[in-house]
């Protein structure tokens, strides 16, 4: 699959996807006869999971080591584990306050439902008077 596929399918831009290919995150991607970058299957997980990882606002240096450590074999398994562990908590922490914001955002609004609702009952009654 061609790079401009491949950043209409996931979402990201061919100057980002050649980025990650450069730092590492993606393996070199096999290029055709004329030297174009062609996608391969396994390319596409490995897109897959940056994107779903990124999304959630994990750092392109830790997915580095992450992939990095991937790469070194069965011997890094405890220490891959330990950074999806470490960004796990940081994920849930993240989840925790944009829960409180919500929970926030929700009493605020609340407020100004009453103050409407309050405000209409006041001109119902004024005008029935």
């Amino acid at each position: 699959m061609k790079i401009s596929k491949v950043s209409e399918q996931t979402g990201f831009s061919a100057d980002t996807l050649r980025y990650y290919e450069k730092i590492g995150l993606i393996s070199p991607v096999q290029r055709d006869k004329n030297g174009i970058r062609d996608y391969q299957e396994n390319d596409l997980k490995r897109i897959e999971f940056i994107k779903c990882m990124r999304r959630v606002g994990i750092p392109v240096k830790a997915l580095n080591e992450y992939i990095t450590l991937v790469e070194q074999g069965d011997e890094t398994i405890q220490a891959r584990k330990n950074i999806l562990i470490n960004q796990r908590d940081e994920l849930k922490t993240k989840i925790e306050e944009m829960q409180e914001t919500l929970d926030l955002l929700n009493q605020k609004i609340q407020v100004y439902e009453e103050a409407i609702l309050t405000a209409e009952n006041k001109l119902l009654h004024f005008e029935t008077s």
